[in-house]
């Protein structure tokens, strides 16, 4: 199930091989650079504006009540990291990698995240608004209980996605490619792409409230 602990891994500061306790991470100063290898560092109570920092690479880093206002992170890659009370705030994510990271109570507003690869990701208690994750790739990755609006999943593939407890409102998820995709326990509000949701999964209760839609897409007339 996406989400859930895999073999082998170990989120940021969390028990090591062998049972050794962890080493502290170091408090992270300064701005960002492009390019850059940033290794077990804290980043908390801060904020990045305008930062230029592509092609950098975060390995068993933690975020805890950071600001991204504008910037350009394209190319970024971030493995073995977590994120609370992040916000990211019209911050380019273009062609990001994001493997083994859990995102808890982050914000995301106008954000271009297309063609962006993410593996093993936790989104838990946030709010994504106008993220563009157009031709991206999600593989094992789970919304859980997030607000997400108009967020575009355009040309995107999604393996193991789930959206457990969410709100969707204004998603497109035109020629999206679904394979195990779990929509159960989800309020629904797609405005395009019905006929990419072959390979997901949906209740009764959520059939009922798309059935109009999907009709209406079809050129079915519904008359009694």
């Amino acid at each position: 199930m996406a989400g859930k602990p895999k073999a082998g891994r170990r989120a940021a500061g969390g028990p090591r091989p062998g049972g050794q306790p962890p080493a502290p991470l170091t408090a992270h100063r300064g701005d960002l650079e492009p390019d850059e290898p940033y290794d077990r560092l804290l980043f908390a109570d801060t904020a990045f504006d305008e930062v230029t920092a592509g092609n950098c690479h975060f390995m068993d880093c933690a975020f805890r009540n950071v600001l991204f206002s504008g910037g350009r992170l394209r190319k970024a890659r971030f493995t073995d990291v977590t994120m609370a009370e992040v916000r990211f705030v019209a911050t380019d994510l273009t062609e990001t990698g994001w493997q083994d990271v859990t995102l808890t109570g982050c914000a995301l507003a106008g954000v271009p995240a297309f063609s962006a690869a993410l593996r093993r990701v936790t989104f838990r208690d946030g709010k994504l608004d106008s993220v563009n994750f157009r031709a991206g790739t999600l593989t094992d990755v789970t919304f859980e209980n997030c607000l997400l609006r108009d967020a575009d999943f355009g040309g995107a593939t999604l393996l193991r996605v789930s959206f457990g407890g969410c709100t969707l409102t204004g998603a497109d998820f035109t020629k999206v490619t679904c394979t195990d995709v779990d929509l159960r326990g989800a309020e629904l509000g797609i405005t395009a792409g019905y006929s990419s949701l072959r390979g997901a999964t949906i209740d009764t209760v959520q059939l009922v409230g798309l059935a109009p839609l999907l009709a209406r897409h079809l050129g079915i007339t519904v008359s009694d």
